[in-house]
């Protein structure tokens, strides 16, 4: 863990998004040296899903050794943030760090995506990080320290990143495009950065979207906190950069990764948009805007499974069901397996007793998933998690992913018996 130097004590940093998860770890980070907090975020009552409002966490702040400011936002609300705005220059005098957190997440492709979610995630993620940025430039630029920090990827071309769900990509990159454009826009009066992580980081939001278990295969928030405050550390030249979490703590000497590490020893989960996947090499681009040659691997091609592996696994799976299964999953799935022993299959989750068969289910299904024979098994019988198919591009999902998030937890429940 990065030791805590004073460096931004009596410091202001708006944070959206700070009620919980990254914005919070962040947020405490920085109370630890005796920074003001203002807690831009809309959570002002308990959720009935996700931990903490814009009052816990200033509770945590100051018991951190922090001053806090909590401040309901809706980052798509253009007035309450410059509500919020002038209230954190009328209570602590400026604003000296912005850290963009705020984000809305829908990793479904185009067809599956209502225009409600993509209204969403482009309001959030682009507007609202421009449309803040926009309110704190001008107080930002009589700070000494004069930081914004976006928690956005590089802007990572590779098609395999847009394919799944493009919009989010757009969204999330509109963000990133932001520290292009302002970090040459305002040069050597603020400096302006991305960072993101290396690997999947544990938030209630990652609970939602990976399902139980999902835990072990991440990292603590601390270690974004870490590498924010090493940012925060620097000087106003340092801009423009898209930095990865470990990478920055390498610079700063740290070497023992373990300590962020949820399971430390277990296997970790690549994050999005950075190119990890074995089967991808991508090219560097010699400028902007080239699209990335891609280029497959000569991969080993994995054993074909034994005879009749699908229908074996669809056997033990028929015999796991119970009334009890059903009523806490109540869904439909289609299998399209390619391959061998492949064709259309299905898992009935909803009628009594539930069922499971070669060939359409009777009514229709709420989740469709594609993959290959192998794959399936080999996800059936916890080899391969469906959270890293689906990231890696293995595992296409048309429908309701929060049914097909169900499923993962029924998978590990059969691991033992397959």
């Amino acid at each position: 863990m990065l030791p805590n130097t004073g460096k931004l004590a009596g410091c202001t940093v708006f944070i959206t998004g700070a009620s919980r998860g990254i914005g919070k770890a962040i947020a405490l980070k920085a109370a630890k040296d005796g920074a003001n907090i203002v807690i831009a975020a809309k959570t002002a009552q308990a959720h009935p899903k996700l931990p903490g409002t814009i009052y816990t966490a200033a509770e945590e702040i100051k018991a951190a050794g922090g001053k806090a400011l909590p401040c309901i936002v809706d980052v798509r609300d253009e007035e309450q943030i410059s509500s919020a705005v002038e209230k954190a220059v009328e209570k602590f005098g400026g604003i000296d760090i912005l850290v963009n957190n705020a984000s809305a997440i829908s990793l479904t492709n185009t067809l599956e995506t209502p225009t409600k979610k993509v209204d969403l995630m482009m309001n959030v993620n682009t507007r609202g990080t421009y449309l803040t940025s926009k309110a704190c430039i001008p107080y930002l630029k009589k700070s000494k320290i004069a930081h914004i920090l976006n928690l956005s990827p590089p802007l990572n071309l590779n098609p395999l990143w847009f394919k799944q769900h493009c919009a989010y990509t757009i969204a999330k990159y509109g963000m990133s495009m932001c520290v292009l454009g302002m970090a040459e826009e305002f040069k050597g009066e603020i400096a302006v950065n991305a960072l993101w992580p290396k690997t999947a980081i544990h938030t209630a939001a990652m609970d939602m979207l990976g399902g139980s278990g999902i835990e072990s295969q991440c990292r603590k928030v601390d270690i974004i906190a870490d590498a924010a405050y090493c940012i925060f550390k620097k000087p106003k030249s340092f801009t423009g950069n898209f930095i990865i979490d470990e990478n920055i703590l390498k610079e700063e000497g740290i070497k023992n990764f373990d300590v962020y590490a949820i399971t430390p020893g277990h296997p970790l989960l690549p994050d999005f948009f950075l190119d990890e996947q074995p089967a991808i090499v991508t090219k560097k681009a010699d400028s902007y805007g080239a699209v990335p040659e891609l280029k497959e691997e000569k991969m080993q091609l994995p054993p074909k499974p034994r005879s009749g592996a699908v229908e074996e696994t669809f056997r033990i799976v028929k015999d796991s069901l119970s009334d009890d299964v059903v009523k806490a999953t109540q869904a439909i799935y289609q299998f399209e397996l390619s391959g061998e022993d492949g064709g259309t299959w299905f898992l009935d989750l909803k009628s009594k007793g539930g069922n499971v068969g070669y060939g359409e289910p009777s009514d229709q299904a709420d989740v469709v998933m594609s993959m290959s024979t192998d794959d399936f098994v080999k996800m059936f019988s916890g080899k391969l998690k469906p959270t890293m198919a689906f990231m890696s591009g293995k595992l296409k999902i048309k429908g309701n992913m929060a049914l097909a998030i169900k499923l993962e937890k029924l998978m590990n429940q059969m691991n033992s018996k397959l």
